[in-house]
Order: structure tokens, then C-alpha cells, then sequence
């Protein structure tokens, strides 16, 4: 008799969720097409998962905007930074596996591995790296200029690179952590990150289409290109293809099938029948382990506060619910997932429109409704949405007569380097200065005296803001001896030739 009631008491229970579910969705359609609307958005896939199932997943506007090909829920699209709950996952099957620890250092790994001081090299563990607690932080430009062959080979710059941050004691959020996770994986297996991403975490998951090349990705019949906005004006964008970074920004998916992802993370390691990782280290990474906003609502009706971070994943409180999310964008593509462990609901939403919060906009609202805190009112929201950068044809490449550069031109020409990062030329052509990266190339547009800054010559991928200064400097002879470069807090490069 027991067991019968049980079975009743289940099945009323479902019904009822699944009935409410349909309740709080009523109408999204049109929510979602307004938001679009207002967006100027080309292409959104959304996928809602509740109880281990989905509950609503639909394709909005198109994949291919010029041929008018729609989105579907089968639709790929990149998903940038989400990308590193995938890494922590890695991570944590090989943690499952006894292979490695998150408690032990890099260095265990990856060899002749070491930092720029001492307090980093007795600090840091792979726990740090996946928590954004290193002290690195943004070191972005090392591999975005400078590239290497493999990943690892970055690892030999790390001790001529100086920490953003206190390592333990600050939160610094840092894609080359990831790239460096991505590297330890690769060193403890002896396989390719992507390798282990398809066999490890894509295979078992049943994401058969999911990749992590875009070349792999284009091959797919179903696949959005990458959009942006430009003065009100919808435009095609160039793909960013990660290289050293693909740790952190690569995967590409459909929203059906990073519902089987969310649905992984909801059960804490579990999915269908098979464990894939420990539920500790799910618990773990799920967790506030670090406090970014540690401070309490301001107002009563505040939405979101205490914000704290996991092993890939940012936590918060929101509107009095414990939500896990993260964010990702590249060039032509932005997304979000999040996460309420409690309520054992989750929402991914992919877009393919640059310089947008629309798939944090559209996400927000569906939360609201499924948590049942909308109260029959639409969702109002700020809207986020900047212009892509385009190569300025009107660039001004006239030296200021009244701030005149010391030198000639020729005298800024040379070869300037740094151990951190790498060498790039500037060099003159006609009446310009130019800077040529190992993947860049930009014009120097003089700005006073010594300091240049550089414009894009030609269409790149969104991927940075191509607007750096240029700072040379004199020795006491007056000689042009290096650049500052104003990325992490300004850069010294060398000349050295």
C-alpha cells in the first residue's frame, strides 16, 4: 500500500511540475520575438530543462541570415567561455580517475614550470587556476600576438610575466589559468585537449555534433555564422578560431545538446545511468569557493547579490535562489547557461550577435517565469548591445605639428621583444608606421610626441579592442631603446634590433 502511494504521490508530482512548466511558458514566444526585435538579434536557440528533462527548447530567426536558413535547437553555435566548464570537467574526471588532485601544483605537471615570484610558485595549485585565484588575471595578449606551435610552449613565458593579482587572496578572472588546465590535462593523459573533450565528455553525453574547430564545426548542415551589429546595420563577421586558448573559448554545440550538459551538471556527475565525475568535485565545483561581491542587497527587492565563484562556474544569489551560470562570447556569438541546483532546472540560450547580452536578457526572463517570480508581467530589462569594430577608412595618419614625434619616422623602425610575450616590427611604408604581430597587423596613428596608437588596416575577427598606445622610449642618449604597450598595465618591449 506503501508503494502505491508513493507511485501516486510521484506521479501527482510530476504532473504538476510539468504543469507548471507550461503555465510559466505561456507567451514566451512572443517575450523572446520582442526581445529579438530590440536586439536586432539574427539567430537565438534556447533549450529549458526541469526534473532531468526538457521541458521547452525552439530555434528563433536564422542561422544564415543571407540565405534565410532558420535556427533550429540543432543549430551549432560557439559557445566562447563556457567552454571552461567543460575544462573543469576534464578536471574532475581525472581528479574521479586518482590521475591528478586539484590540490597539488602545476608544476607536478607541467614541466620546468614556474612564475614570475616565489610566492606564486609556493602558492598556486590547480585549484587556484581553476578558480581564477592564481594572481595571473588577464594576460590575454601573450597568445592572442604571440601564438606558439603548442600549447605548452606558452608555459616557458609564465616566469617573465608579472601577476595581476594577489595569488590566493584575489579574484582575477584568467583565460590563461584555463589554457594552463587545458595543458595539464593533455600532459597527465598524453592525449589533445580536444581529444579528451570528444572522448571524455562529448561522446558519453550523446553530443554528436558538437566540435572544437571551426573547421569541424562548418562541415556540419546545421551551423549559424557569426553576426554583429555596425550603426543600426546587421553585418557577417569573420569566425575567431581558438588556437592556445581553445581550453577555455573552443566548444561549439546545439542548445538539445548542451541540455544533455546541463543535465550532467544537475545530477551532479550523472548522466542516464553512467557516472562521468565524482559528486564531490561536481559539489565542490558548483560552490562559492571564492567570494567576489561578498556584499548583502542593498534593497529588499535586489535581485542578485553575493557573487562568488566556482571551479568554472560563477554563483549568486538570485531573487532568493541559489543560481550557478557563466557566460561566453566570441567573435559573432554570445551565450549563457545557468544552473539552479535546488530547483533542478536549468536554461541555455545561444545567439550568434556579437557585443550583446541578449542570451543573458533572455535567460534572466525565462528564470523568472520558471521559478514562478514573474507574477504575469513582462520581463523589463537593460538592454546591452555596442557597435563591432570595424577598420576606420578615415584614419588620420598625420603627425601632430604641434606635439611632433623626437625622431624621424625611420628611427622608430626596428625589432622590439619581451620575453612574456614575443617580437613583432614596426616598420615604415610610405608615410606610416606600421606594427606587425605574429596574426596583426596594425597602423600606428600618431598621437603626441613619442605615443602612436593603432588602428586595424583590414577586417579581423571580434576577438579584442585593436586600440592600444604605443609609448617609445629614449635611453640617455636619446635613441629610441623600446615601447610601452598599454596592455596589462603597459608592457615594456625591448628593441633589439
Amino acid at each position: 500500500m506503501k508503494k502505491i502511494l508513493y507511485l501516486l504521490s510521484l506521479l501527482l508530482y510530476s504532473f504538476t511540475s510539468s504543469q507548471e512548466s507550461k503555465v510559466n511558458l505561456k507567451g514566451i514566444d512572443d517575450e523572446i520575438n520582442k526581445i529579438m526585435a530590440d536586439y536586432q538579434a539574427v539567430g537565438i536557440s534556447v533549450a529549458i530543462i526541469k526534473n532531468d528533462k526538457i521541458v521547452y527548447s525552439k530555434g528563433y530567426g536564422y542561422r544564415d541570415l543571407e540565405a534565410k536558413q532558420p535556427v533550429t535547437t540543432n543549430t551549432v553555435f560557439s559557445i566562447g567561455s563556457n567552454t571552461k566548464s567543460f575544462t573543469s570537467a576534464l578536471i574532475g574526471m581525472l581528479e574521479t580517475e586518482k590521475k591528478l588532485s586539484v590540490q597539488d601544483k602545476p608544476s607536478n605537471y607541467i614541466p620546468y614550470l614556474t612564475f614570475s615570484t616565489d610566492r606564486m610558485n609556493n602558492l598556486i595549485t590547480i585549484e587556484d587556476l581553476l578558480e581564477h585565484r592564481s594572481g595571473l588575471g588577464s594576460i590575454d595578449g601573450t597568445y592572442i600576438f604571440f601564438p606558439e606551435a603548442k600549447r605548452i610552449q606558452l608555459m616557458q613565458r609564465l616566469p617573465f610575466i608579472k601577476e595581476n593579482g594577489e595569488p590566493k587572496n584575489s579574484w582575477k578572472y584568467s583565460n590563461f589559468g584555463y589554457l594552463m588546465l587545458g595543458t595539464i590535462a593533455e600532459q597527465v593523459t598524453g592525449k589533445s585537449w580536444d581529444s579528451l573533450i570528444r572522448e571524455k565528455i562529448f561522446a558519453p553525453l550523446k553530443m554528436n555534433t558538437s566540435t572544437t574547430s571551426i573547421d569541424e564545426m562548418v562541415k556540419q548542415q546545421d551551423f549559424s555564422y557569426p553576426y554583429g551589429v555596425y550603426q543600426k546595420h546587421i553585418e557577417k563577421l569573420l569566425f575567431q578560431k581558438p588556437d592556445n586558448d581553445k581550453p577555455g573559448a573552443a566548444v561549439n554545440s546545439s542548445a538539445t545538446e548542451m541540455a544533455n550538459w546541463i543535465r550532467l551538471w544537475l545530477n551532479y556527475g550523472k548522466f542516464e545511468s553512467q557516472i562521468l565525475v565524482s559528486k564531490d568535485y561536481m559539489k565542490n565545483a558548483m560552490s562559492a569557493k571564492v567570494m567576489i561581491d561578498g556584499a548583502p542587497p542593498t534593497s529588499p527587492d535586489e535581485k542578485s547579490y553575493l557573487f562568488g565563484h566556482g571551479y568554472g562556474w560563477l554563483t549568486q544569489i538570485f531573487k532568493g535562489h541559489y543560481k550557478v551560470w557563466h557566460a561566453g562570447g566570441v567573435s559573432g556569438f554570445n551565450s549563457n547557461v545557468f544552473l539552479f541546483p535546488a530547483d533542478q532546472f536549468g536554461v541555455v540560450v545561444l545567439s550568434n550577435q556579437h557585443n550583446s547580452d541578449i542570451s543573458n536578457t533572455i535567460a534572466n526572463m525565462i528564470s523568472i517565469r520558471m521559478l514562478g517570480l514573474d507574477h504575469n508581467k513582462p520581463y523589463s530589462y537593460e538592454k546591452g548591445l555596442s557597435d563591432i569594430v570595424k577598420p576606420d577608412e578615415n584614419i588620420s595618419t598625420a603627425l601632430n605639428e604641434k606635439k611632433k614625434p623626437t625622431h624621424d619616422l625611420d628611427a622608430y623602425c626596428g625589432e622590439y621583444s619581451n620575453k612574456g610575450y614575443g617580437t613583432f616590427t614596426v616598420s615604415k611604408e610610405g608615410n606610416n608606421l606600421y606594427a606587425k604581430f605574429p596574426t596583426f597587423k596594425f597602423i600606428l596613428a600618431h598621437q603626441q610626441y613619442d605615443l602612436f596608437s593603432s588602428k586595424l588596416t583590414e577586417e579581423v575577427p571580434q576577438q579584442m579592442n585593436p586600440d592600444f598606445d604605443f609609448n617609445f622610449t629614449l635611453d640617455d642618449k636619446g635613441n629610441v631603446n623600446g615601447v610601452v604597450m598599454d596592455m596589462q598595465g603597459g608592457t615594456v618591449f625591448k628593441k633589439i634590433k
